[in-house]
């Protein structure tokens, strides 16, 4: 099956907003044996929308569009599909109450200009949109489809997996499974040649990939059904738990504080942080991660030399040392340790800038 995604807006060929949402639908394609050919993006422009929608309507099988369905007059993502299609607009009695009962419970009576929201053509069905006002469409006709979901990620992504993505497993004659197995420590020829003997297969096959976090091992399997799928993953991501040992330290999804969480957490201990050329960064990552609190106290950004020194840094060290050097990390994990009072200190010092740095 032939795909094409369409991300509609002005703002994203602006450069003020990334397209999150064609990311996220092309990385979850593949599971249901479809196919993405195509990623088109066009702003809020009647003919230009026009063009593309046709075009994606022309050569694809199915095709998901994100992005205009708000309320107001350059929203037109309703209007261009049913431009394509032919079809004419019409108001849904029942989607018209659930926009004006969510609006009348929030407080406030629904804007005129909102029907639009409430508006289907003949082939679509609405999808369900309760993080938002702008329900989605399932569009059937002449064995294509077109699935159209709002633009805002927190609402595209709760449609496709509540609306979007239990249709597109009925509709699948196979699912492709795949496990991600993270490492740290190693590289990717070394990663490579340790799993070689596991390389040859095709089904599940294994790719190995280079990522900011370190690198990955994608097992994947394509089967009937995901149980299926598992079954062939599951003794393949065992040897290769085997072969790489500790240097694994997260699967999938998982992000790599996530995993220093866990970690912290289940041996019960407390983690306290300084940090010099990261001004903080490295803090922002650990508490993006829900319930934190528990194991990381904090940490201190000591960006000039006289607050390292100010938090328990001798000025010796950095004297002899200079302030990028092994000692004065080791002098700043130890504070940390001390002035936070954690089970663990981390120091974090190095060059930030192009500027010249004492020695």
């Amino acid at each position: 099956m032939r795909a094409e995604v369409v991300s509609i807006g002005t703002e994203i060929l602006l450069g003020e907003i990334t397209d999150t949402n064609a990311a996220f639908i092309a990385s979850h394609l593949p599971q249901y044996g479809i196919d993405l050919l195509w990623v088109s993006q066009v702003g809020d422009n009647p003919s230009r929308m026009n063009e593309v929608v046709q075009r994606a309507w022309d050569r694809s099988d199915i095709i998901f569009i994100t992005g205009g369905l708000g309320p107001t007059e350059d929203d037109i993502t309703r209007e261009t599909i049913a431009g394509v299609l032919g079809e004419e607009l019409s108001v849904d009695a029942e989607q018209e109450a659930i926009l004006r009962e969510r609006m009348e419970r929030g407080g406030r009576r629904m804007p005129e200009r909102n029907i639009k929201q409430a508006m289907v053509i003949p082939s679509a069905r609405p999808l369900a949109n309760p993080r938002g006002t702008a329900p989605g469409w399932w569009v059937e006709r002449d064995e294509k489809v077109i699935v159209m979901m709002p633009g805002p990620p927190a609402e595209m992504t709760r449609m496709w997996e509540h609306e979007v993505a239990p249709e597109l497993e009925k509709r699948s004659d196979s699912i492709l499974v795949s496990r991600t197995l993270k490492t740290t420590g190693l590289g990717e020829s070394t990663v490579d040649e340790m799993l070689s003997p596991l390389l040859s297969g095709t089904n599940p096959s294994i790719g190995i990939y280079h990522r900011a976090d370190g690198v990955h091992a994608r097992i994947a399997a394509k089967a009937k059904t995901v149980e299926e799928a598992k079954f062939l993953i599951e003794p393949v991501e065992e040897e290769a738990r085997k072969i790489l040992g500790v240097y694994v330290w997260g699967v999938d999804d998982e992000s790599i504080q996530s995993a220093v969480g866990q970690m912290l957490r289940g041996q019960n201990l407390t983690l306290g942080l300084m940090e010099s050329a990261t001004g903080g960064l490295i803090a922002s990552t650990m508490t993006d991660v829900d319930g934190s609190s528990d194991y990381f106290r904090g940490s201190l950004v000591t960006y000039a030399t006289e607050m390292k020194h100010q938090y328990g840094v001798p000025a010796e060290v950095t004297t002899m040392h200079g302030v990028i050097s092994q000692e004065t990390a080791e002098a700043m994990a130890k504070a940390a340790r001390e002035q936070l009072r954690s089970d663990i200190g981390i120091g974090i010092t190095g060059i930030a800038g192009g500027s010249e740095v004492e020695d």
